[in-house]
């Protein structure tokens, strides 16, 4: 599931928010991992996986 807005974002509950968060860690972490196994596909997720975390974490800072 790629959120493509802020707006998609901020429609999310505090848990989801958190779920998706996690779940976008967890998916940087396996990117990091194939990067160093010689076997990543699309070298272009890891910009996407990381502006979503920050735009997750700033949307939360916003709420709070």
């Amino acid at each position: 599931m790629a959120l493509s807005t802020a707006k998609d974002i901020r429609e999310l509950s505090a848990d989801e928010c958190i779920k998706r968060l996690r779940d976008l860690k967890q998916e940087s972490m396996n990117l990091r991992l194939q990067r160093s196994a010689g076997t990543l596909e699309n070298p272009a997720r890891f910009k996407q996986v990381r502006r979503e975390i920050a735009q997750i974490l700033t949307i939360n800072k916003e709420k709070a």
